[in-house]
């Protein structure tokens, strides 16, 4: 059996398969299906400073090779996850990290200090694709300003391995992800979802409350894969990659375009126990191609 292990900053992967934010839940619904100590990473959902109710029905629609969601980071607030659900998770021996979503720098900051004082939580994910109020909207992931705005003042206070999700909705990801590196980001993931849209063409209306929505899925593949070389090649920081991964050797590719790790999302609604799966076959791969190593396909494209 090959070693599989992987470092993304301090953090140490047993294997290079992590969860996607908010495909997952906090990973006890999952353990029934799969073992979640075979897995090397659970990101649990996206956890903001207050309650936040989410978004009205209907905010999921099925879409050709993919779904739409706009379920807008419905949680209970980092106080309650701090109470009720760390204590249940906080002793599954694998990396928990928490995806940390705000609305202002300000909520971003106070929450990521919060969760640093947790013990058993050795990373967070920045989600910048949130929009910030304070400037009308606009996503903090869209502009080098932006990103690099929050990540460096969530690096002030804390102290474990960082990790900031990039929007692909840009022109340049490169860009942002040098911004994030800049600004103290110890890795960054990508992608987080496309903007899309869908319409019931009988009714005249939108499948999604929110008119549009986040895709995610096999369709996005193609884009995600393109983004995660082109940001592998401008950073130095590891790079995890994730968008459409449904299989083993979607896996393979996204680890052979330069990510160190990747995560797997839509494709935890088809099959609970994907991830391991995936962590085998990345095996079997490197067996019959005579690896030793997982790190030693990393950036292994041959172009």
């Amino acid at each position: 059996m090959a070693d599989l292990s992987v470092n993304i900053g301090n953090l140490k992967l047993s294997n290079p398969v992590m969860t996607a934010s908010g495909t997952f839940g906090y990973g006890k619904e999952f353990e029934d299906f799969v073992d979640l100590e075979k897995i090397g990473g659970i990101i649990v959902k996206g956890t903001t400073l207050y309650r936040r109710e989410g978004n009205p029905y209907p905010r999921m629609a099925e879409t050709p090779m993919g779904m739409l969601n706009a379920v807008g980071l419905q949680n209970k607030g980092v106080d309650y996850f701090i109470e009720q659900i760390y204590p249940q998770i906080k002793d599954i021996r694998t990396n928990m990290i928490v995806n940390v979503s705000g609305s202002a720098i300000e909520d971003y900051v106070q929450t990521a200090e919060k969760i640093n004082e947790l013990e058993a939580i050795p990373a967070i994910e920045l989600n910048i694709s949130c929009p910030n109020v304070k400037q009308g909207g606009m996503a903090f992931g869209v502009t080098a300003k932006g990103a690099g705005e929050v990540v460096k003042a969530v690096r002030e206070v804390y102290k474990k391995t960082l990790i900031v999700k990039l929007s692909p909705n840009v022109t340049d990801i490169t860009e942002i992800a040098r911004a994030a590196e800049a600004s103290g980001a110890d890795s960054v993931s990508l992608i987080n979802t496309l903007l899309g849209m869908a319409i019931d063409a009988e009714k005249r209306v939108p499948l999604l409350s929110t008119v549009t929505g986040g895709m995610s899925g096999a369709a996005v593949k193609p884009i995600a894969l393109r983004m995660v070389w082109q940001v592998s090649k401008a950073v130095n920081i590891p790079v995890i990659g994730l968008g459409g991964i449904m299989n083993w050797k979607d896996a393979v590719e996204f680890l052979l375009a330069g990510a160190s790790a990747i995560q797997i999302g839509t494709a935890n609604f088809i099959d609970p126990a994907i991830t391991v799966k995936v962590a085998e076959g990345i095996n079997d791969y490197l067996d019959r191609h005579g690896f030793t190593s997982v790190k030693d396909i990393v950036g292994g494209l041959i172009v």
